[in-house]
């Protein structure tokens, strides 16, 4: 039996700071966390840093360099917003019996008008042909098609190319409505990808569980915010690619940090240190955080972090400098690290991660400070480990420079 104790460490739980110093793992998982270290129990000596539950990015695209990249970062979970199944499902199943990369969901294929979003990005990649539902009575095929894929909630395309300079042909909101209500037979989530206002009103019309953009183009209107919160939906509020659209210097500042640069290969670098620039609009995004959280909506952290090509992104390290986004958005630091974890992992019905408690899996990241009161201590890494296997060392560390 493989058992050791991180001790001389203060606890954050998922939700707040515990009355703690020590946890104990056994065999992948967390066996008490309290104060006391069992008779022959290994003890790893934590210098008074703190440790975190593992981090949970709510939005990627994501594959095994992705997943490899992220774990360095303490990013143990990731959740894939859309992918192609012949690809994902080899990575799905490495992770479950390799512990150097991240553990992941996957929407697999999301629903997308044949000739919308995000074709238009995907030509020369040499997709099959992606399965859809173009009328209401396809739904429940569509829906029974990705079950059968592994996929864990649904995915559902409302994107008219505004954002992008250009004019798409959109899902018909009868369609999304009739996913939706599919996916709820199913027993599983229905996610609706939203960059303008009037795409979110579309899925809050249609019942979706959450979205998983937080428009930009104006302000979240109260009606919306109401709306949302009768109906106990989510926002994943993709901050950092918003950031990246808006031109704002996040990902070249990221990219300079060494905490950072150190843990990437130079391909990724150079990928978070240039910008989409597509005239996103910031501000109106970290207003709408406030004002969603204080009205009690749950806002998630997720990224959109993607495969090189997708700039001002790094898979793990982009979701640092969305806890620092959602902090100016409003939040406390507590509060930006239970998005994070505890909370992204209730609302997708992860109960064995995101939280430090006995039985909840070995998912753990150590740091040096206390990112409770200074959220940028999160990227000071000492040590992380996925089901209780910890990260070698270099991995950590950083000296990344293939």
């Amino acid at each position: 039996m493989s058992r050791f104790a991180v001790t001389n460490t203060r606890v954050f739980t998922g939700t707040h700071i515990a009355d703690a110093s020590v946890v104990v793992v056994e065999d992948g998982t967390i066996a008490a966390v309290g104060h006391q270290v069992p008779e022959g129990v290994e003890k790893l000596d934590g210098g008074g840093g703190t440790l975190l539950p593992g981090l949970i990015d709510a939005h990627t695209h994501t594959d095994e360099d992705g997943l490899r990249t992220a774990l360095r970062f303490g990013v143990t979970t990731e959740l894939d917003m859309m992918s192609v199944p012949d690809v994902m499902d080899p990575v799905r199943k490495k992770v479950q019996t390799e512990f150097d990369l991240a553990d992941v969901r996957t929407a697999s294929w999301g629903l997308a008008h044949p000739d919308g979003h995000p074709h238009q990005l995907r030509r020369g990649l040499d997709d099959p042909v992606w399965p859809t539902a173009t009328v209401p009575s396809e739904a429940p095929a569509f829906v029974e098609g990705r079950l059968s894929e592994g996929a864990g909630y649904i995915k559902i395309m409302v994107e008219d190319g505004t954002a992008f300079g250009t004019s798409l042909p959109v899902v018909p909101p009868e369609v999304v409505a009739a996913t939706v209500e599919a996916a709820h037979e199913r027993g599983v989530m229905a996610l609706v990808h939203t960059l303008s206002a009037a795409a979110a009103r579309v899925a809050v019309e249609a019942g979706a569980d959450g979205v998983t953009h937080l428009h930009y183009d104006e302000v979240i209107s109260d009606d919306l915010i109401t709306r949302m919160r009768e109906q106990g939906m989510f926002v994943i509020t993709t901050l950092a690619v918003t950031a990246s659209g808006a031109s704002d210097g996040a990902g070249p500042r990221l990219a300079a940090d060494l905490r950072v640069a150190s843990r990437l290969n130079a391909a990724w670098r150079d990928n978070l240190g240039r910008e989409f620039a597509w005239n996103a609009h910031l501000p109106n995004a970290l207003r709408s955080v406030g004002l969603l959280h204080a009205a009690g909506v749950e806002v998630l952290a997720g990224t959109d972090a993607a495969h090189l090509g997708a700039p001002g992104l790094a898979h793990g390290a982009s979701l640092h400098d969305e806890l620092r986004l959602l902090e100016a958005g409003g939040l406390s630091p507590v509060e930006a690290l239970t998005a994070a974890t505890r909370r992204t992992a209730d609302r997708f019905g992860l109960t064995d991660r995101g939280r430090i408690e006995p039985g909840a899996s070995a998912d753990l990241v150590l740091v040096d400070g206390d990112p409770t009161s200074q959220l940028s201590s999160t990227l000071n890494t000492r040590a992380v480990w996925r089901r209780g296997h910890r990260l070698a060392p270099a991995d950590v560390t950083g000296g990344h420079d293939a």
